[in-house]
């Protein structure tokens, strides 16, 4: 079996990046019955264009929701043809089979409960939170202008969590935690039911037992994934535009998959409707000032190149979301070293933050020689949880963004500026200057607040 086969069992897999190494993605766009779901985009990307309705209508389709501000309409239909009819229109861009995007089990996890963190001797920050004290330099940061991310003038931080969801009623979260909506078709609530969001708010704001990278930092929870299952790209590019329209100032997005071109199951043209409406919804956000970060995936393979990464397959593999506007984050370990799970590449990672692995003597072929102290503790539904995940570092580059802004003023700096100081104040290692494990460096917060 392939290396591409082993990743991918659909055109997209999009899942959250605390997952299993080469763990085996859910079947996409498989859908069962008559009816099928479609991504229509329009050639106008800031509006629909009249008569949109009548057009889907008349191809066979029904409108089930509308993204706007992207020009795209989600679309189900019964019409085997409906694709070809509706691309006879000179108005559509591209159109395609929506995906479902699952995500997969964290790599590594462990937790502590509440009421074992209240026999602890010591503060859980300082003795077992490596990453938040490698980032802030032992807290170092704190004390310097907009280092809790609290601003100068007042106003709220805010960095929106496209994720499962936070447990918004957790003592070390609840005084930081914003508002929360939820994209899940069925479920209001945006509270956590999985753990993983939580566990990513509580790297960026936590406060309490455990510490975020900026404590006084503001979190708004954008629930795309339920308990269990998967989300559609339209749910996901919906939240992404939500919360550019709430003013967030940052968006962490612990999540990703893979494009892969000439799939023999789906017709390459099927597949660009699904990826441009993504990359449109970040265009969006990032237009509108919010600077965007997202985890490098967790394969431990080469996403620079797309056609090794198909491998003995034909076509080629792209990594998604990846767009340069980003930041795109590997996850490195406590002892400064590439975690054995991350992905990387030149040109696809932007910096490198601590996402915790399982120590220098760990074996992933045997399993031996685990240590959960070299793994990431943080904030979960109900207590305290280790974990371990490139969805494990992209929330400490979040964070970072978050303080850099508190320093200079809400909605001082573009997106741009932000990523060129995170950028430029990193601790370059392995290769001297940029390279594809660590891009331009570790992130470091006293560095990028001076």
């Amino acid at each position: 079996m392939t290396l591409k086969k082993v990743i991918f069992a659909g055109i997209l897999t999009i899942s959250l990046c605390g997952s299993a190494v080469f763990a085996g993605a859910a079947q996409t766009g498989q859908a069962q019955t008559l009816e099928k779901k479609y991504i229509v985009i329009f050639k106008n990307e800031a509006n629909l264009p009249s008569g949109y309705k009548k057009l889907v209508e008349d191809a066979g389709g029904k409108i089930s929701s509308t993204l706007e501000h992207v020009g795209a309409v989600e679309v189900t239909s019964a019409n085997p043809e409906f694709l070809t009819e509706v691309k006879k229109s000179s108005q559509i861009a591209e159109a395609g089979i929506q995906n479902k995007l699952y995500p997969e089990t964290p790599a590594v996890e462990a937790e502590l409960t509440l009421q074992e963190a209240e026999t602890a001797q010591a503060d859980l920050y300082e003795t077992l939170q490596w990453d938040i004290k490698q980032v802030t330099d032992n807290g170092a940061s704190w004390k310097l202008p907009g280092g809790t991310g609290k601003a100068a003038v007042g106003e709220d931080i805010v960095v929106g969590v496209i994720d499962t969801g936070i447990d918004y009623t957790h003592p070390d979260l609840k005084e930081n935690y914003a508002y929360g909506k939820s994209f899940v078709p069925g479920l209001t609530d945006p509270k956590d039911e999985n753990g993983h969001g939580t566990h990513v708010a509580g790297s960026i704001a936590a406060k309490g037992r455990t510490m975020g990278v900026g404590p006084d930092l503001k979190v708004a929870a954008y629930r795309v994934f339920g308990p269990t299952g998967g989300a559609e790209t339209a749910h996901i590019a919906e939240a992404l535009m939500a919360a550019a329209d709430d003013n967030v100032d940052v968006v962490n997005m612990s999540l990703g998959g893979y494009d892969w071109y000439q799939n023999p199951e789906f017709a390459t043209k099927d597949i660009v409707a699904d990826v441009q409406l993504f990359n449109r919804a970040i265009k969006y956000a990032i237009q509108k000032g919010v600077t965007v970060v997202g985890s490098a995936g967790n394969n431990a393979v080469d996403i620079s190149s797309p056609g090794k990464l198909s491998g003995d397959d034909n076509g080629s593999t792209h990594r998604s979301p990846s767009s340069q506007s980003m930041i795109r984050v590997s996850a490195g370990g406590k002892l400064k070293n590439l975690a054995f799970y991350s992905n990387y590449g030149v040109g696809k990672i932007d910096v490198i933050a601590p996402g915790g692995d399982l120590g220098p003597n760990y074996n992933p072929s045997t399993g031996a020689g685990r240590d959960n102290t070299y793994l990431c503790l943080a904030t979960v539904p109900g207590g305290y949880g280790y974990k371990a995940g490139t969805s494990m570092a992209a929330p400490k580059a979040a964070a970072l963004a978050g303080v850099i802004i508190a320093k200079h003023g809400k909605d001082q700096l573009s997106p741009a500026q932000v990523k060129h100081i995170v950028q430029s104040s990193s601790i370059d290692l392995f290769k001297n200057g940029y390279d594809g494990e660590a891009g331009h460096g570790l992130i470091n917060a006293v560095n990028a607040l001076k």
